[in-house]
């Protein structure tokens, strides 16, 4: 479970009653796909022919743009997951956040689940001697990747929801 019992408002859109905006919400989803994206590689060194957690990605991205309905781009994210499922380790964690990813365009606080799932793939791909610091490179490259408009809003969400995401944002 790595969605809060009681939803953020700063997650939920405008339009929605919440306080997010259109252009954050895109940011949040971009991010997203980029924690997933770079992690992606553990999943197609197992599964070089199935596609669906790159076209996630990709689903996101295009949402982004506009050029993706919201349902299209949950159902990618979905159809990653269902990828990820008979799958174990690096793999298994790579496709997940690639599920996570485009599952940013229904649920926005969906972008801390990309992150802590790409951070469980470095982890997972690590000899267990440096799972920790595979763990902490990862988040540490993925705080460079936020853009300044989300940043501070992104650190307080890891700070508000690590617990139920395994406790992977401590770099």
């Amino acid at each position: 479970m790595i969605l809060p019992k009681i939803r953020d408002p700063r997650f939920i859109t405008l339009r929605r009653g919440g306080t997010l905006t259109d252009a954050d919400h895109c940011l949040l989803a971009l991010w997203a796909a980029t924690c997933a994206e770079h992690v992606l590689h553990h999943f197609e060194a197992v599964q070089p022919t199935d596609l669906r957690p790159r076209r996630a990605i990709e689903q996101i991205r295009a949402w982004t743009l506009g050029e993706s309905k919201m349902m299209e781009t949950r159902a990618a994210g979905g159809s990653a997951m269902a990828a990820a499922r008979p799958l174990s380790g690096a793999a298994r964690h790579a496709a997940f956040a690639a599920g996570q990813a485009a599952c940013v365009a229904h649920v926005a606080a969906h972008e801390l689940g990309a992150a802590a799932y790409a951070i469980k793939a470095a982890q997972a791909a690590a000899t267990e001697s440096e799972r920790d610091q595979a763990g902490h490179e990862e988040c540490k490259w993925q705080r460079t990747q936020l853009p300044n408009e989300i940043r501070e809003l992104v650190l307080d969400d890891q700070s508000l929801r690590n617990e139920i995401c395994w406790s992977v944002f401590v770099c």
